[in-house]
């Protein structure tokens, strides 16, 4: 897929305001009317789903981890980069640290 020259971001309120006074391009009624094969068969015909196959029938689902709270010291440039990075820079260091584990747990 194509990517676009530039990202608009909105808030919530803004997307509702959007749409309620410019309504939606999608067409809702005649997606509610669609049958299972149907909406199949649009889904097939997207190129953007071409490569794209599920194998339900072994699909695990994985139930995110309750989090702990923990007070660690770590260098101010470590954490000043991954601040850098926006909203979610403590789930991407439990990403990296989770990375770590599963490269160590790999070698017992």
């Amino acid at each position: 897929m194509a990517q676009k020259e530039h990202t608009v971001r909105y808030t919530d309120k803004e997307l509702a305001e959007l749409v309620e006074r410019e309504s939606t391009r999608s067409d809702w009624d005649r997606a509610s009317r669609m049958t299972q094969a149907e909406i199949e068969a649009n889904v097939a015909s997207d190129p953007d789903e071409e490569d794209m196959v599920v194998d339900w029938d072994n699909v695990t689902v994985e139930m995110p981890q309750p989090k702990v709270v923990l007070n660690m010291r770590v260098d101010k440039d470590v954490l000043e980069f991954f601040r850098r990075k926006g909203k979610g820079y403590q789930t991407a260091i439990n990403a990296v640290l989770r990375a770590y584990m599963k490269a160590h747990e790999d070698r017992r």
